[in-house]
């Protein structure tokens, strides 16, 4: 953790959200005129798109059938440690994109499935991370511990997999049933490497639909905020004005000492409630800190 250079990390699985949590926090910094150097956690994977696909194929004749990104053995995480103390230190680092389609291709060149070169992050008063592994911890990296802010995306597991099918199946063109071996193969990873991560995080944001969802991978829709609740738990309650929040958030009752329920088509306003003073107060400290 830095006064000077503060992280903020938000971590989810494939499909659960991550990315409409990250509109909220680019809302945030616009209005306050808070400057972010982004991070994208695909930046981090070992492979790109066909190499890793060859690695598939190597590891399935090993016997290794659930070879995924999710595990340590696919990414840098020891570079992504690596970026989030050198923040930490000096405010500065490096970084790269993904390019999943031609629509970021446009953007940022070079072909989809691809790496763009390694470059220098900008001047920024904060970083922020948005993946899937903001809060890991292994035998040989601890990128948890360099985040001041860690926020988990956590939807119920059937939630989260009719978003990726619906996601993977519409803007990447893959088939349910590639989709489905996809969630298979990661499974073991899923739970070794992902779900440890929101016992590390400072809030949780879980949706959890209000409609039948008992079979993700037949379902024609994707549950709308307006058939949700979002479970908000924070890892450490002290200091949260709750009357504060249940006065502002129509509908929202405690479930517990240190969690929040709320209707789904109120998230977007409990965000701004819950992390704007907290953004505030990292700001507040690096800037008294330099």
């Amino acid at each position: 953790m830095s006064m000077k250079h503060p992280i903020i990390s938000v971590t989810g699985s494939s499909g659960a959200g991550t990315t409409s949590v990250r509109r909220t926090f680019e809302q945030i910094f616009r209005r306050e005129n808070i400057e972010a150097a982004y991070v994208e956690g695909d930046a981090f994977h070992r492979y790109d798109r066909a190499e890793m696909r060859k690695e598939m194929v190597i590891q399935a004749e090993r016997g290794n059938k659930h070879f995924s990104h999710f595990s340590p053995e696919t990414n840098l995480l020891d570079r992504l440690e690596a970026l989030f103390a050198e923040f930490g230190a000096t405010g500065s680092g490096t970084t790269r994109h993904y390019v999943h389609d031609e629509g970021e291709a446009a953007i940022y060149g070079g072909a989809p499935g691809t790496f763009t070169p390694w470059e220098s992050l900008p001047k920024a008063d904060l970083l922020f991370y948005e993946g899937l592994h903001g809060a890991v911890v292994t035998d040989q990296a601890d990128v948890a511990k360099y985040a001041d802010l860690k926020i988990g995306v956590v939807p119920v597991i059937n939630l989260e997999w009719i978003q990726k099918l619906h996601r993977d199946r519409s803007a990447r063109g893959y088939t349910t049933e590639a989709v489905t071996d996809t969630i298979l193969r990661r499974m073991p990873d899923y739970v070794n490497y992902i779900c440890p991560q929101f016992s590390q995080t400072d809030i949780n944001f879980q949706r959890v639909p209000t409609v039948d969802t008992s079979n993700p991978f037949t379902a024609r829709w994707i549950p709308t905020p307006d058939e949700s609740m979002v479970v908000i738990r924070f890892k450490n309650p002290r200091g949260i004005d709750f009357s504060y929040l249940l006065s502002m958030i129509a509908g929202s009752f405690m479930s517990r000492a240190n969690s929040i329920v709320i209707h789904g088509a109120k998230l977007d306003l409990a965000m701004q409630l819950i992390l704007t003073p907290m953004i505030l107060k990292l700001i507040d400290q690096k800037r008294r800190a330099t």
